[in-house]
């Protein structure tokens, strides 16, 4: 800019004192002149000029003997303190050019008390530009900072420093429109959410540790980004020894961390690049999904070995007690000539309890309910109540059924829940030591059947209520503990549930829900 400016300001003043015939040296005002420009234009090839500018525009101002080249001045000055930051650096350069033009200026006009005036007003006005200009200079810095703040923020992620997904993608689309081929690798921990984000030492350092851990092990990448919360991206120039890179990271840095990765190279699997980050993103997503349903398999297969080892080991408890009975009368026996008789009915009674157990046990083993059609649950509620009627009666309990107005059809093996809803009564007669009432409502809510069998017994603790329906749990002393744990099952081959309220002294709620459109 200045190129043009200098030249243009060096003719006015040329053409303005000549017109106005204050040069008497026409001649030497022009050669000047031409000497100043010619020191503006040959500063970049000969860098020592700069520090001449000056004497070549004091010489053309004092050959012009006019005032207007004050604005060459001015132009000078910030020519010359454009690169300094500091008033304390521009203040007292800025102040020698004025005083080199208010000295040459007083050398061609009258000294009197205006001029005197003039020249004090020229240091001041110098003063005031040159803190203008710091105001200004520094305020467009201050923007400019921000701006590039703005810039890092939208396009980093401010945890871990790396590039986010924004600035992820303007790497991706630049590596391409740069048409060079390059490696994606997308890492994605599953186990971050096993840590407190509360607490900042357990998340938030082991992210910047894997963000660090990435990007010192890829420092060769065009960008690592973290998005998403739990992945990393990786843009890297296609390399050789990438797989062993891989397994150095997984097997050091992110030890102990659970990692999914994919790598992808571009443009081979694809032409396009958003069609590629599709691709990438959904191998990434198969190969979670893949090592998850694999993980719930294993679990699933725990969960059935540790059940199915606790109902051998309950089974057995529960069969030793009276083979154990049985053995000692068997003893006893021996000592009267084998005569079992005065022990025949405790013999028999241990025997039936075994029995019992036994088929207990293999009709909790056996598959779900297969005759399944659809049935109203009044009919069964009816045929249940005729075959608890007499229990009730016997024991001096009051037994209410009360239905909804609409039938009520569910998907079901009638018998099955007919002997659910006979051993959930027969639990409530015997869970009142004194005459009592048992009251059975069916209800419809929504898509679901509800049965409610309430008593007023003595109720359930409240630290049993969630071990109730484990096998083996009983609290009576000739109970299986089977009872329970079988009804629940059966709910649940029919895709439904069994729930206990209870309150002590007062009463004890179980419901089956059964969903009215399986």
């Amino acid at each position: 800019m200045k190129m043009v400016i200098f030249p243009l300001g060096c003719l006015l003043v040329i053409l303005s004192s000549y017109f106005l015939g204050l040069t008497p040296h026409l001649a030497l005002m022009i050669c000047a002149g031409v000497l100043f420009v010619a020191s503006i234009y040959g500063e970049k090839r000969y860098p020592v000029l700069r520090y001449i500018h000056w004497i070549f525009l004091g010489i053309f101002h004092y050959f012009s003997e006019l005032n207007w080249c004050n604005m060459l001045y001015y132009l000078l000055i910030m020519s010359m303190i454009q690169d300094k930051q500091r008033v304390t650096q521009t203040l007292p350069l800025s102040m020698l050019m004025v005083f080199e033009y208010t000295v040459i200026r007083l050398s061609y006009v009258t000294i009197d008390t205006y001029n005197s005036l003039v020249s004090m007003f020229d240091m001041l006005a110098v003063i005031v530009f040159i803190f203008l200009y710091h105001t200004l200079i520094n305020s467009e810095a201050e923007k400019r900072r921000l701006r590039e703040k703005n810039h890092y923020l939208t396009i980093h992620d401010p945890l871990t420093g790396l590039l986010n997904y924004e600035g992820y993608m303007n790497v991706l689309k630049e590596t391409a429109e740069e048409q060079r081929s390059f490696l994606l690798i997308i890492l994605n921990i599953q186990n971050f959410n096993g840590f407190d984000k509360e607490v900042e030492d357990n998340w938030s350092q082991v992210i910047k540790a894997t963000g660090e851990s990435v990007s010192k092990q890829f420092a060769d990448a065009y960008g690592v980004s973290r998005y998403a919360g739990d992945r990393y991206a990786v843009i890297l120039p296609e390399v050789q020894d990438i797989e062993e890179r891989m397994a150095s990271l997984l097997t050091g840095e992110l030890k102990g961390l659970q990692v999914n990765y994919i790598i992808s190279p571009y443009p081979g699997m694809s032409e396009t690049l958003q069609h590629f980050i599709t691709l990438s993103e959904d191998r990434l997503f198969q190969q979670q999904r893949s090592k998850w349903l694999k993980n719930e398999e294993e679990a699933f297969r725990s969960e059935r070995l540790r059940a199915v080892g606790e109902l051998a080991a309950g089974m057995a408890h529960e069969i030793r007690n009276p083979l154990t009975a049985i053995r000692g009368f068997l003893q006893l026996s021996r000592g009267q000539a084998f005569n079992i008789a005065p022990w025949y009915e405790v013999i028999m009674g241990e025997v039936t309890r075994v029995t019992d157990l036994t088929a207990e046990f293999l009709q909790f083993s056996k598959p779900q309910a297969n005759h399944m059609k659809p049935e109203r649950l009044g009919h069964c509620l009816e045929r249940v109540m005729s075959l608890t009627e007499s229990d009730a009666a016997s024991r001096g309990h009051q037994i209410t059924l009360q239905m909804t107005g609409e039938p009520v059809v569910v998907h079901m093996d009638r018998d099955k829940i007919v002997q659910v809803l006979i051993n959930l009564i027969r639990n409530a007669f015997e869970a009142m030591a004194d005459p009592g009432e048992v009251h059975i409502d069916l209800l419809q809510d929504g898509d679901q059947a509800l049965i409610s069998i309430t008593d007023t017994g003595s109720g359930i603790p409240e630290n049993s209520l969630a071990t109730i329906f484990n096998p083996f749990y009983t609290t009576k002393e000739e109970g299986t503990g089977l009872g329970l744990a079988l009804c629940q099952k059966i709910a649940q081959d029919h895709h439904g549930k069994i729930t206990v309220q209870s309150e002590m002294g007062i009463g004890s709620t179980f419901t089956l829900y059964l969903p009215m459109g399986v």
